[in-house]
């Protein structure tokens, strides 16, 4: 009887406190708001962009899917030392990155690391793609898709291909496989107002479930 009564006030108890990770969450909804992240990257969706000018008048990439597109690991390490995913400034196709993107210590990075992985797509369905070699998804990207015009990747022994875009080194530790394959699948779910191509309508899908599996393998 006692143990019982142990329990069930136990139980009481438990729901009466905040789950750790929704605690987390709203923590780091705070230090978000605190750091003043939204004058340059907004987090309710969906995608506001209607015009160019829209596009244009953003100072930072939007996140309100960010815990559909990034890797929870990499994002709380690259919020400690934010290195340029760009060359090339945001909007610009010229001026290079600063790489000046504020920083945030330790606690602080944990607490908005769990926001933003909070912030997901319906869009995004997990465990379509897995991270691989692919001589198909290969010989789509760096040879009859203009992808490698745009994107840095890694190769055998350098790095190769354009500065107008996110590099795609590091693709692998970065970004979820299944958001790359989304964003191919559906890209004005995500960017309606973009310089990327659209290739829905243009590649089969088979074709963008192979450069997905391997974009997200590149090192």
């Amino acid at each position: 009887m006692k143990n019982l009564i142990s329990i069930i006030g136990a139980l009481a108890l438990l729901a009466l406190t905040p789950a750790a990770g929704y605690a987390d969450v709203a923590a780091g909804k705070k230090v978000f708001a605190a750091n003043k992240c939204g004058s340059c990257h907004y987090t309710k969706g969906p995608a506001r962009e209607k015009t160019i000018a829209d596009q244009l008048g953003k100072k930072g990439p939007e996140l309100w899917y960010a815990g559909s597109k990034f890797r929870k690991k990499w994002l709380a390490k690259w919020l400690k030392k934010p290195l340029p995913i760009r060359p090339l400034a945001y909007n610009s196709v010229s001026e290079k990155n600063p790489g000046n993107h504020p920083k945030l210590k330790g606690k602080d990075a944990a607490q908005v690391t769990d926001f933003l992985m909070s912030l997901t797509s319906a869009a995004v369905k997990a465990g379509v793609i897995k991270p691989k070699r692919s001589a198909k998804g290969r010989l789509i990207f760096t040879k009859k898709m203009p992808c490698s015009g745009c994107h840095r990747f890694p190769t055998k022994k350098k790095y190769k291909g354009g500065t107008s875009a996110p590099t795609m080194v590091g693709a692998r530790k970065r970004l979820n496989a299944d958001w790359i394959y989304a964003y191919l699948k559906t890209p004005a779910t995500f960017k309606p107002i973009k310089a990327m191509p659209t290739f829905a309508g243009i590649m089969r899908d088979k074709d963008m479930k192979a450069v997905a599996a391997y974009v997200a393998n590149f090192k």
